[in-house]
């Protein structure tokens, strides 16, 4: 078999010879723009308004913080207790469930829905323990989020995380071993002309 493109003609022993740098570079080269995408500006633009956004919200919520620590009471009768924690437990089953079947056919889908497993479980062992009463209640809380919770939470958002960049470097995104927050998001237009260093 022969990889041809532009009239260049490349036989799989080629092909295997090349360097991982080479093939990164024959990826990109290779990757198509798409016409159904939205053009560079536009990405540029939604880039810059979403970070906007984002240092915004947590402006906001530093002083919203501040004043909920200084004025909410020690203690507080909830309501619709039962609803609530009914209601996040659906929750968290739909998004283990989602992240069940998008890892057992091998869908993309599993990046954020084992994220926000993960992230639903710290926020259950967290909320389990701050709301315990002393006694049983606490130990139990506590037992649950070190041996259940919090090392589930890490394999469902360590996991993905570390499969995210076995995918961008078999895609030719990066280089072996590139650390996690070093990946880029693959628009060939924003990274084509640069590789990302090891890191």
């Amino acid at each position: 078999m022969a990889c041809e493109s532009a009239g260049v003609s490349l036989s799989d022993e080629e092909i295997a010879e090349l360097s991982v740098a080479e093939r990164r570079e024959l990826i990109r080269r290779l990757l198509p723009e798409s016409p159904l995408g939205p053009q560079r500006r536009t990405l540029q633009r939604l880039r810059k308004w979403r970070l906007l956004l984002l240092v915004l919200c947590v402006v906001v919520l530093v002083p919203w913080t501040v004043y909920l620590a200084i004025t909410l009471p020690s203690r507080y009768v909830a309501r619709h207790w039962v609803a609530t924690w009914v209601g996040f437990d659906i929750l968290l089953m739909v998004m283990l469930t989602a992240t069940a079947i998008a890892g057992w056919r091998r869908r993309q889908l599993v990046f954020p829905t084992a994220f926000a497993s993960g992230v639903l479980l710290i926020c259950d062992a967290w909320f389990d323990v701050m709301t315990s009463q002393p006694g049983g209640d606490l130990l139990q809380a506590v037992l649950s989020a070190l041996i259940i919770e919090l090392p589930l939470a890490i394999v469902f958002i360590a996991g993905p995380l570390r499969l995210m960049r076995i995918v961008a470097t078999r895609h030719g995104l990066v280089e072996p071993g590139t650390r996690m927050w070093r990946v880029p998001i693959p628009l060939p237009e924003l990274w084509a002309d640069r590789a990302v260093p090891k890191r």
